[in-house]
């Protein structure tokens, strides 16, 4: 369970004047459960996303996960996954092997992995693209390219910042479908942001709206 108790921050405008992103801010989402925050682009709920993966520094309060307080450990130590919304695969690799990436950044045997990713795709109907670069790929091919390679990794939390914002309305229908499904399949606590609420209802057991450094339950 991914538990934020108390957090705060606040960017300072060179202009002056101070933006709260988070004021006193609390949330917890339980295993399995997506949880969503909506609200405009600039409300900050992409700094609140990388304040929980650790990529940004909080001014008080603390990150806790499965019971434990995690604020001081780096990124790379949280055993978290985050998605973005250009889906930020790697070009020059082919879809098996951006999969697998992750299990070889984790020092697993190359063929391993590769074999690993392999049955991923599979499980995600892409084996007939396992050696097609991934820029050839439709945008929603794309898109579930980069979600096995969040979950092949299994972690603790996956944070999905604006997933489906890069493709058309049907396209996006279908995959929150999708996502839904593979969460709960997993396990795994997600945090959703997105400035959609029908994307969040349609994948979100809570949703709240970020006002002014304030959680406002939606639902």
């Amino acid at each position: 369970m991914l538990e934020l108790k108390s957090i705060r921050k606040t960017f300072h405008d060179p202009a002056g004047g101070d933006w709260v992103l988070a004021g006193d801010l609390s949330l917890t989402v339980q295993a399995g459960e997506t949880v969503a925050i909506l609200g405009p682009s600039g409300t900050g709920k992409s700094t609140l996303l990388k304040i929980v993966a650790g990529l940004e520094p909080l001014d008080a309060g603390s990150v806790w996960f499965a019971e434990k307080d995690i604020t001081p450990e780096p990124p790379e130590r949280r055993g978290f996954a985050l998605m973005f919304q250009d889906f930020a695969l790697f070009p020059h690799l082919d879809v098996v092997d951006n999969v697998a990436f992750g299990l070889v950044e984790q020092r697993i045997k190359r063929g391993e992995a590769r074999q690993r990713a392999l049955d991923m795709l599979d499980l995600f109907g892409l084996t007939a693209h396992a050696r097609q670069k991934v820029w050839k790929l439709s945008g929603g091919e794309q898109q579930r390219v980069a979600l096995a390679r969040a979950l092949i990794t299994q972690p603790r939390l996956l944070l999905l910042d604006e997933p489906f914002s890069a493709l058309d309305a049907e396209l996006r229908s279908g995959l929150r479908d999708e996502f839904s499904y593979r969460i709960k399949a997993a396990g795994i606590p997600a945090l959703l942001v997105t400035h959609d609420e029908a994307e969040a209802l349609a994948m979100a057991q809570r949703g709240y709206r970020l006002v002014s450094g304030k959680l406002i339950t939606l639902w």
